[in-house]
């Protein structure tokens, strides 16, 4: 189809990689099979004067393909699904000796076969899976035409053209970017690898563009609203940038587990320069701390303006974009939060926790994490290339953790398949399947060299798997859909399985994990407010009828969430005598003045407590972290919530601390509703309160929300939402 020049190596032809969608190589207006006899004048043929393309938001076309909310006035279709074009002609079309057919193009250096060149026929009825275009309508100079495109073609923007057949050749109409078409996946077409059959599925995980990501910890879930703002303007091409930053080969672009793939490797910048720069370490300087994001729309457009990867994320953030990508380009996806999620550095489905003898943890032998939580994805797909009954979920994650074919990427793992244990199938399911199935083992490194195992922990890793809920806000706990309860003999069949695929090294400890003490211990954590005091209570409980005097440890550190310790900032030794059966409880206070200097991005502060029974040498341990309560920002409203009507917004903060917050930046966003915004205030000082006020006009109704966050040297991660429900404008 082009007339770029080709290099032929041994027979075969060598064309250049086709991997932008951006790029173009026009198709030629004329291809005349030899000289035009004299005389003969081309425009007496059937010559085309114009093409519309019902693209407006209220028209057939994008309401019926689900698109009307895209904030983007050229036609978005989903394929598989017929939609509607009318072409205008010189003359009336005469089907009797008039041939036309309409042709789609994609990138350069277009194929047939490779499904980058769609020549459209005109034909008497549509076919199911197939390209196709039917005359519905033959009216004076107008043909209107019911198009259907296959259910695994190309996912992208594509050209669109006329061409004419005459007795000399081709006429063909000029490129026109005003006929320029997107096609996307289709949740909706039974034929498209991402069908999901439940209407209420399609409306969460496809067409709402506000989510809810929950953190914090097992025992003190938090969540945060996140606007995805998949129909945005500007956001459709930005996805579709992604890829073409990827170089990923279009013809590759129809098929959901390579869209996925891709996805996870670019949404982080760790190897190749992709959306978003990971920092865990408290510095952002030069950038924005994760914690201030609102949504995804200021990080892709950022992206695809500067061209430069954007400062900074942690897995929710990655995941929030992530989940931006998928939704936009029409696959089901949705935002898992995974309690006590595992880092298994060494694939050996085991957390090793290393003691020193004293009871305390070795830093320098404990080498995987624990983290408090983790985000990832979910994407709906069909996965020909596994067993039947592993499609739907798969798990991908865009958080760069390890290597994955050379890559920081992850999935996607089909999830019926980590929770049967079948972790030999691709991509990643052993990963995928240590972080919620790992055993948590304690181990003392003694000074000889030797390791004991001291106790044995199956329960802790993937305490809790959760998701948004359809239709609300609320919590679904899908921890089942991982793994079976603990104790199932599915649950030890799946691990079985999971160790015959090699998932699982030998245990590279000497000794054997020790029968269960007479003593038990356990402790709580007062709920801690930041800035002020709290306590921590252990209680021991002695079974038997035994006398037994205890030495005990205990160690307060601010940790990342990733389970990664910062700095110890509590460390207490005491001593516990235990009556023959009974117990006691021993109270720990720890002071605000302790841990507010060292405070880290998330206010997570992590407890391990270790105690040695004297008389036995049994060492009992348990950890737990606590999520700092955190002050809220207000959001207030006033004006009438209708579409194009003005709007006040006002976001208020009152600093509850007893220092000055320096260096304060706001931000605010509502898809649908405002744009993002930020504002920045030298300081606010103990107990004051600042204010801050933005006009908008809402341009999308129904029910929207609004989300805003703080962020300040030292003080981060302060959210707050406003839920509205926004009026249609009154019809005049």
């Amino acid at each position: 189809m082009s007339d770029t020049s080709r290099t032929t190596f041994g027979g075969r032809r060598a064309i250049p990689p086709n991997n932008s969608n951006a790029a173009e190589d026009d198709l030629p207006t004329e291809e005349l099979q030899g000289l035009v006899p004299r005389g003969v004048n081309l425009q007496e043929f059937l010559n085309v004067t114009a093409v519309h393309l019902f693209k407006e938001r209220w028209d057939s076309n994008k309401i019926d393909h689900h698109t009307d909310k895209y904030d983007n006035d050229k036609l978005i279709v989903r394929r598989g699904q017929s939609f509607y074009v009318q072409i205008d002609f010189n003359r009336p079309y005469d089907p009797r000796r008039d041939l036309f057919r309409v042709e789609y193009v994609i990138g350069r250096y277009p194929q047939e076969n490779k499904g980058t060149y769609i020549p459209v026929p005109v034909v008497p009825e549509l076919q199911k899976g197939k390209w196709g275009a039917k005359v519905i309508m033959n009216e004076d100079r107008s043909v209107r035409l019911s198009i259907q495109s296959s259910p695994e073609c190309i996912v992208g923007k594509f050209r669109m053209y006329v061409a004419i057949w005459t007795p000399y050749g081709i006429l063909r109409t000029r490129r026109n970017p005003e006929t320029d078409t997107y096609i996307l996946f289709n949740p909706w077409c039974e034929e498209d690898a991402v069908y999901l059959d439940n209407e209420k599925e399609r409306e969460e995980y496809v067409l709402n563009d506000i989510g809810v990501i929950f953190y914090g910890d097992f025992n003190d879930i938090k969540s945060r609203s996140w606007s995805y703002g998949q129909f945005e303007d500007g956001i459709l091409d930005a996805c579709l940038y992604v890829m073409d930053r990827a170089q990923m080969d279009l013809s590759g672009r129809g098929n959901p587990i390579k869209v996925s793939r891709v996805g996870s490797a670019m949404i982080n910048a760790k190897d190749d320069e992709g959306v978003l720069v990971g920092s865990w370490d408290n510095i952002y300087a030069y950038g924005v701390p994760p914690s201030a994001w609102t949504g995804s729309v200021d990080i892709l457009l950022e992206y695809r303006s500067s061209e430069s990867p954007v400062r900074y994320g942690q897995c929710w953030v990655f995941a929030g974009v992530f989940n931006t990508f998928l939704r936009c380009l029409g696959i089901p996806a949705r935002v898992i939060t995974n309690y006590f999620s595992a880092h298994d550095n060494d694939a050996n489905l085991q957390m090793d926790i290393f003691l020193e003898e004293d009871g305390s943890v070795s830093n320098k032998l404990t080498k995987d994490s624990v983290w408090n939580y983790h985000c990832w994805n979910e994407a709906w797909m069909t996965r020909p290339d596994l067993p039947v009954g592993f499609g739907g979920w798969q798990a991908v994650d865009s958080t760069p953790q390890e290597n994955s074919d050379g890559m920081y990427r992850c999935g996607p793992a089909s999830v019926q398949a980590v929770k049967h244990g079948h972790v030999c199938f691709q991509f990643d399911a052993p990963f995928v399947f240590a972080e919620v199935n790992s055993d948590l083992i304690y181990i003392t490194a003694k000074k000889d060299g030797t390791h004991v195992v001291e106790t044995l922990d199956t329960t802790h890793i993937g305490k809790l798997i959760v998701t948004k809920q359809l239709e609300g806000d609320g919590i679904q706990d899908i921890t089942d859909t991982y793994k079976f309860q603990e104790g199932q003999e599915e649950e030890r069949l799946a691990l079985e399985t999971a160790l015959m695929y090699g998932a699982k090294k030998a245990l590279n400890t000497e000794g054997v994990v020790k029968s269960r003490s007479d003593v038990d211990m356990d402790f709580e954590v007062e709920n801690a407010v930041l800035g002020k005091d709290f306590k921590i209570t252990i209680t021991f409980r002695n079974s038997s009828s035994s006398r037994y005097s205890i030495s005990a440890y205990l160690s307060g550190n601010i940790t990342f969430y990733t389970g990664v310790s910062k700095t110890e900032f509590k460390k207490e030794t005491f001593d516990v005598v235990l009556e023959p059966l009974s117990f006691k409880k021993e109270e720990v206070l720890v002071r605000a003045r302790e841990y507010m200097s060292q405070l880290l991005e998330q206010g997570f502060l992590h407890f391990f407590v270790t105690a040695r029974i004297n008389e036995t040498k049994d060492v009992l341990a348990k950890q737990k972290s606590t999520v700092l309560t955190i002050p809220k920002v207000i959001i207030k409203v006033r004006g009438a919530a209708v579409v194009g009507s003005d709007m006040v917004v006002t976001v208020e903060f009152t600093n509850p601390l007893k220092e000055t917050l320096q260096n304060v930046w706001m931000y605010l966003e509502g898809p649908g509703v405002i744009r993002p915004k930020r504002k920045t205030f030298r300081e606010i000082r103990p107990n004051a309160t600042v204010q801050w006020e933005e006009v908008c006009q809402p341009w999308v109704p129904g029910r929207r929300k609004l989300i805003a966050s703080l962020t300040s040297d030292s003080l981060r991660h302060v959210y707050g939402e406003l839920d509205l429900q926004i009026q249609r404008r009154p019809s005049v």
